[in-house]
């Protein structure tokens, strides 16, 4: 199927490696992939495009070269000649509601991948944190040092690390701005789902979106609105909204439950639609 993404500059690359699959790469490579006001515009309005296009189930997002993400571009972003002039709207700015990347704090109703190759940093971090599944290279590495610049990872970062890490490894990462592996990141901090050699990055994060996208689309989404209500409330209380939601009347009033339910008795692989416009 041919794709009609919104006009967007050179420092992203828009691409589909596999059926309904979208792959999104930061191509910034020698400013080591760092967010500029235009590369902002550009993620806000091809994932904006994204939500809606009903082809598409799964978005990948990984960084060109050897960097996922350095955080933002100090020097082409001017926040430190608007600092020194007096000039603050930081709050403003961190209350967007799509956060850092336009990602970092989009509840974006179908699954995201981050492939993270070498360093992520600052929002790039906070970026990750916010993704569904997280693929990194063996040399990739995390940080979220703005204590270190005298700033603050405003982006969403902070209660997203302490309900995936727990408070004290979250304190640890944020209060020292230290530098982690990506095996720590694993191990000890539990937002990397798998570690891969660089050179296998991509290839598997698109089998991991490829084993997304064989299932109903209707019941993924709605699954993944389940887990986001599960970051708001309580057990019960996400239940019962998840149970009456628009995303849970779609898949059970849909063609795609009848399909796989169909194919299940015929012992066939199920034929997915499109999931209806909510």
């Amino acid at each position: 199927m041919a794709y009609s993404p919104p006009s967007h500059s050179e420092q992203l690359i828009v691409s589909f490696p596999a059926e309904h699959v979208l792959l999104l790469t930061l191509n910034r490579p020698k400013s080591r992939n760092a967010m500029t006001p235009q590369l902002q515009r550009d993620m806000e309005a091809v994932l904006n495009w994204f939500s809606e296009e009903p082809g598409l189930w799964v978005v990948i997002v990984t960084g060109a070269g050897k960097i996922f993400c350095a955080g933002a571009d100090l020097v082409d972003h001017r926040w430190n000649k608007e600092q020194q002039s007096g000039k603050s709207d930081e709050q403003e700015r961190s209350a967007n509601v799509n956060g850092f990347g336009s990602l970092s704090r989009r509840q974006l109703s179908k699954p995201v991948v981050a492939a993270v190759n070498g360093g992520s940093h600052g929002g790039g971090t906070e970026i990750v944190l916010n993704c569904d599944i997280v693929i990194a290279g063996e040399d990739a590495k995390f940080a979220l040092p703005e204590v270190k610049r005298g700033v603050v990872a405003g982006a969403g970062g902070i209660p997203r690390l302490s309900a995936i890490a727990g408070h004290h490894f979250a304190a640890e990462m944020l209060l020292t701005g230290k530098t982690i592996s990506a095996q720590e990141a694993h191990a000890r901090f539990g937002f990397v789902n798998t570690i891969v050699p660089p050179s296998e990055l991509i290839p598997e994060a698109i089998r991991v979106a490829k084993s997304i996208v064989a299932n109903s689309p209707d019941a993924v989404q709605c699954t993944k609105h389940g887990l986001l209500l599960a970051q708001q409330y309580g057990t019960e209380e996400s239940f019962l909204k998840h149970n009456y939601s628009p995303e849970s009347t779609r898949v059970y009033q849909g063609e795609n439950i009848k399909e796989g339910l169909k194919a299940f008795t015929e012992k066939r692989s199920p034929a997915w639609k499109n999931p209806a416009k909510l």
